[in-house]
């Protein structure tokens, strides 16, 4: 009965898809720094993986002999014949050692001249569990008929992390580097991702996906990301797209996010939400994974909620339909595209996907209400309270999203 009960959860949650039974659960899965740490007791299991190390390495300078090659995959089955656990871990988005743990996961699974994009290297199991809140949070956000993105920067702003992350990725990319008129777009993308990372979900992909009406409202939600430095450069130039995505695999982090997305938001015409995985949440926070990478999406006018990446597919030669199936992966994308319609469009929503909770206020207003008089503010409180405290604690990030051209 329990073990029912917690697989009802599951599914009620998003974790299971409709399509799963409640009997199958997977296997738990081991962060890979944890795989290795065990594997670096073993003498012989770290001399193998080291051996991997150096293969990255001198393969990275110049390409490989074919004997060479051949002595890098022996290693590799090697070492995983002993500690196959290397080859079934899984990283956590936005842990403190998520890159340490990317470089490991990769290290054993692609050698050099190798790619393999088809799985990710994130536990989805941790991360699907709060679809429920994101429906409720978005659909808070329209009621009243007002601007939504500019009630979603609001909200953010009242939420202390969330205001202070946003100011500081806000002033990353809109500073202008020594001497130029250029921002440091590396700094810039570190800074979203951690606004991205760091922030509760119900105000970050909040402010990234909140439903626009009109131009003005799609503008604010346009230029959320501070594209003139995030989505493309000053001069408007753009790399062929699959030159992108060669970069983007060159960083463990890059081929990382792309991996997930490629994975979470693959379509499927045999689910309601349009999705394989039937999870509108996973694909959302997979799209909002690749923001701050090379491969860095955004929306492309202020009257859609189209998106693309920032590339093209001229000099693709005899790639010119791989280039252009990259392109459709964010343009022509049914699950994408579903699951950003699905924020704030309750009514919408397939009929597996349970009713929301009651959407909750700031944190910070439920702690000066709860200090005062020990109970929840009533939303009439919550209103008064925005008018009050928005100007003072907002004004960069919204004098940012009016003036910025």
């Amino acid at each position: 009965m329990i073990l029912n009960g917690f697989a009802l959860v599951l599914y009620l949650s998003g974790v299971l898809p409709s399509s799963a039974s409640i009997f199958n659960f997977p296997a738990p899965t081991i962060d890979c720094v944890e795989a290795h740490r065990v594997c670096s007791v073993e003498p012989t299991c770290e001399a193998l993986y080291r051996g991997l190390e150096l293969c990255a390495e001198d393969a990275a300078v110049s390409p490989q002999a074919e004997q060479l090659a051949s002595e890098c995959v022996e290693r590799r089955d090697a070492l995983l014949a002993k500690h196959p656990s290397l080859l079934t871990c899984k990283c956590q988005r936005g842990f403190r050692k998520e890159e340490l743990c990317l470089r490991i996961y990769w290290r054993v699974r692609l050698l050099p001249g190798e790619e393999e994009l088809e799985t990710s290297p994130y536990d989805d199991m941790l991360v699907d569990t709060h679809m429920a809140s994101l429906v409720a949070a978005s659909s808070f956000m329209q009621l009243g008929g007002e601007n939504q993105c500019l009630k979603a920067a609001q909200d953010c702003g009242l939420y202390e992390k969330c205001g202070n992350l946003r100011s500081e990725y806000v002033l990353a990319c809109t500073k202008p580097m020594p001497g130029t008129n250029r921002c440091n777009q590396h700094k810039c993308h570190r800074s979203l991702r951690r606004f991205l990372e760091r922030v509760p979900e119900e105000y970050s992909l909040g402010v990234l996906f909140c439903r626009c009406t009109d131009t003005l409202c799609g503008e604010r939600r346009r230029k959320t990301i501070v594209p003139s430095c995030s989505y493309h450069d000053k001069e408007g130039l753009q790399l062929n797209c699959l030159h992108q995505q060669s970069f983007c695999r060159r960083d463990d982090l890059c081929r990382s996010r792309l991996a997930d997305f490629l994975n979470n938001c693959q379509p499927s015409h045999l689910t309601a939400s349009g999705c394989l995985k039937d999870s509108a949440g996973l694909c959302l926070r997979a799209y909002a994974g690749l923001i701050g990478t090379i491969m860095t999406p955004n929306y492309i006018s202020n009257s859609s909620a189209d998106v693309s990446l920032w590339c093209n597919c001229e000099g693709s030669g005899n790639q010119w339909q791989e280039c252009l199936k990259l392109q459709r992966i964010f343009t022509h994308n049914s699950c994408l595209r579903n699951s950003i319609s699905w924020m704030g469009s309750l009514g919408l929503l397939p009929a597996d996907i349970t009713q929301p909770p009651a959407p909750r206020p700031s944190p910070l207003v439920q702690k000066d209400e709860l200090l005062k008089n020990n109970h929840l503010p009533e939303h009439n409180n919550i209103v008064s309270t925005l008018k009050l405290i928005t100007a003072h604690h907002c004004c960069h990030i919204l004098n940012y999203l009016s003036d910025l051209s």
